[in-house]
């Protein structure tokens, strides 16, 4: 009732002119009541009301009906913001800070190799699938994209090759196996491949997963004698030297180029012919095989002492017999490179380079497009190694390699140089030059970043070149019809352009339409 009189006075406008004089007179005495702790007791505002005027008690009223409001709200507002005090919650972080969740990254192991692969996938040579008939599908025709084996993360792959639609794979596992095959078997150069019953089996001309490829073993021979020490693959045959010395070749063999006598209309297919050969009876007992290399249909073997065997065809002189015939005798060659120290060979076709000790280039084979001679009146096709004079000049060589139709070098400065026909690095406008050209260094990532990046490793296939650099990294160009150059198309590169292959790259081989990469992880 007291409050309701109050509000009728309040009514009265006439009375508002002294409404700010009120206001301060009742924040005053509200500071008094909280100094007073009396806070909210009405009924003593009440009581004394005669002393204020008719509207003065209820601003009183009014403000203190405000402040609570204030208060309250106040009150809610922190409730909401902050549910324990700062004192507990600085505690609570100390107490979780040893179980918050940190990033570890996984460091691979550095001695454990992985395998990239792309390129034509219809033959199986890439081994990326285990359906027959997902494979033959038409998205899965090609691998435009360096793409890591299944394989090779279950096993450590010591050593690649790359035949004309196969590869090859040196292995080291606990089982005893040593060497694994993909792709075309038509001619038995993944060995004798079967499935089905003993009494109907069938004879497995591709094989799109990499299937072990066993080499018979005699009583004495263990699992170190016959790790893999070297290997290569031709266009239709497979030659690899296990660790103990012994060399087995198996596939077509109608050039000699498995290295034993030729048979007339011998049937390769199914065939479960491995043929062994003892190393001392080609380079004696004072002497080892360190290295073997395949052309496309002719066998070569280099010597830690540096000399060259050879078998296999030899109509464009590639045998470096000083012949043109055909034969599986596997036989030294000769020329220029008797008594050179003999350190590389290198091969993709029927065109032949070797260099030695001092860096010095010699040839032999197939020279057509001017790769061995740059004369007016050059031979085509050398029998015998020689010294190659074109090569002079360009500096020391330490790696070197022949395709088809073009040669590369490369010198101890990391200098790349190309020459021959087709596709050498220079544009689309430059399809041939008889003379060494280099290709300028910032083509292999090469700049202001990373001034003292250079080429360390070079290759070719028969269409196509590649190069790996001081970082790890694969820069490829050439004919890329089948997509083997990995760089998500099937356009021919006519300058050097790096490949995404996740690893720092260590080699590479280089089929005729695919390309094998065995790489190092990055950490």
């Amino acid at each position: 009732m007291q409050l309701n009189y109050a509000i009728k006075f309040f009514t009265n406008i006439n009375e508002l002119t002294a409404l700010p004089a009120s206001i301060n007179i009742c924040t005053q005495y509200i500071v008094l009541l909280r100094k007073s702790q009396l806070f909210g007791s009405y009924q003593l505002i009440l009581e004394d009301r005669g002393v204020w005027s008719n509207y003065s008690f209820l601003i009183l009223i009014l403000c203190i009906k405000f402040e609570n409001m204030l208060i309250n709200t106040r009150k809610v507002c922190l409730l909401l913001s902050r549910q324990y005090t700062t004192k507990a919650k600085r505690s609570l972080l100390m107490q979780d800070k040893s179980k918050i969740l940190t990033y570890t990254p996984k460091v691979s192991d550095p001695k454990k190799r992985r395998v990239y692969a792309w390129g034509f996938q219809e033959t199986g040579a890439l081994g990326l699938q285990t359906n027959i008939k997902k494979s033959k599908e038409r998205y899965t025709e090609m691998v435009h994209h360096p793409t890591r084996m299944q394989f090779s993360v279950n096993t450590d792959i010591s050593d690649i090759a790359a035949g004309y639609g196969f590869s090859a794979f040196a292995v080291e596992r606990s089982d005893g196996q040593t060497l694994f095959g993909s792709g075309l078997n038509t001619d038995s150069q993944l060995g004798f491949q079967v499935k089905g019953t003993f009494k109907d089996p069938k004879k497995l001309d591709v094989l799109i997963y990499p299937t072990p490829i066993n080499l018979p073993r005699l009583e004495h021979e263990t699992d170190a004698d016959m790790k893999i020490r070297c290997m290569s693959a031709g266009r239709a045959h497979l030659v690899v030297v296990t660790q103990n010395g012994t060399i087995f070749s198996m596939g077509n063999n109608s050039y000699g180029q498995c290295g034993r006598a030729i048979i007339e209309n011998e049937d390769y297919r199914g065939s479960a012919l491995i043929h062994r050969i003892y190393e001392k009876e080609i380079c004696g007992g004072n002497d080892d095989i360190v290295s073997v290399v395949c052309g496309q249909d002719h066998t070569m073997f280099l010597t830690r002492l540096g000399s060259v065997y050879t078998c296999g065809w030899g109509a464009d002189g590639q045998t470096g017999k000083g012949n043109y015939e055909t034969n599986g005798v596997i036989a030294q060659a000769k020329g220029d490179i008797n008594g050179e120290h003999i350190v590389k060979l290198a091969c993709a076709s029927d065109c032949v380079l070797a260099i030695n000790e001092k860096g010095d280039v010699f040839g032999w084979g197939n020279s057509e497009y001017g790769q061995l001679d740059d004369s007016e009146n050059a031979e085509t096709q050398v029998s015998t190694p020689r010294a190659l004079a074109l090569t002079k000049g360009i500096g020391k060589i330490q790696d070197i390699a022949a395709g088809g139709s073009f040669c590369m070098a490369l010198n101890e400065e990391g200098l790349v140089y190309t020459w021959g026909y087709g596709i050498l690095g220079f544009g689309p406008y430059v399809e041939q030059t008889s003379k060494p050209q280099q290709l300028l260094p910032p083509l292999f990532g090469r700049n202001d970043f990373s001034d003292q990046t250079t080429v360390v490793s070079i290759g070719c296939g028969v269409f196509h070149m590649g190069a790996i650099n001081s970082d790890g990294d694969l820069f490829m160009w050439g004919k890329n019809r089948f997509g083997h150059l990995g760089l998500g198309h099937k356009k021919d590169q006519f300058f050097p352009f790096k490949t995404a292959v996740n690893g720092k790259v260590i080699k590479v081989a280089f089929g005729v339409d695919h390309t094998l990469a065995l790489c190092r992880p990055f950490m």
